[in-house]
């Protein structure tokens, strides 16, 4: 779900034009990114299904419990705060967020509600990853959705700027352009398993 993930990034960025797009891109992946060291550490750890649809569980139980996932939307929407003003601080705080949101529709139940399953309380994970149409139509959505209304964004950001001139709209078609590709590439890349 890698790319879905970077697909809401850039519709959050056609709604919110005044939010950093690599910001939105990192804030998207930040759950993950707190995975890499705690899975190079074997704190975290990733078990291979052999059930014939490939796929795994994701053992993140630090990374991506609900209570860390609450504390890393916070702490990034406080440091966005303070760079970009408050609105772009919500905005960046709820994409961290909504990365738990989708890995709560995609994965098997391997999620907990606190770090390290304090408590051992029952995992969550509504495994639509279990119906691998329907999770790769709901990436694809996204990331089609992504790439277009960032397009369309970026070209009528520079058709509405001041001085409007054939070089700036060149310049937004050119990353509307680029930013939709990269979308639909890390969406071949999540199709492949290259992730």
């Amino acid at each position: 779900m890698f790319a879905g993930h970077f697909g809401l990034a850039a519709i959050i960025k056609a709604k919110q034009p005044q939010v950093p797009l690599w910001a939105l891109m990192v804030g998207t992946q930040l759950l993950d990114i707190a995975f890499v060291p705690l899975f190079l550490t074997g704190v975290e750890t990733i078990e291979t299904i052999r059930d014939g649809h490939g796929g795994a569980y994701i053992h993140a139980g630090y990374s991506h419990s609900l209570a860390s996932a609450l504390l890393l939307s916070f702490l990034a929407g406080l440091l966005s705060w303070r760079q970009w003003g408050r609105s772009s601080g919500l905005v960046i705080a709820g994409t961290v967020f909504s990365h738990w949101l989708l890995d709560l529709l995609v994965h098997r139940p391997d999620i907990p509600l606190l770090p390290g399953n304090s408590g051992e309380l029952s995992l969550m994970g509504l495994g639509l990853w279990n119906w691998p149409i329907i999770s790769i139509s709901v990436e694809t959505l996204l990331v089609l959705a992504g790439a277009v209304l960032y397009f369309r964004s970026a070209v009528k950001r520079s058709e509405s700027a001041a001085v409007f001139h054939k070089a700036g709209r060149g310049r937004a078609l050119l990353a509307g352009s680029v930013v939709g590709l990269l979308l639909i590439l890390s969406l071949v890349t999540d199709l492949m398993g290259i992730n």
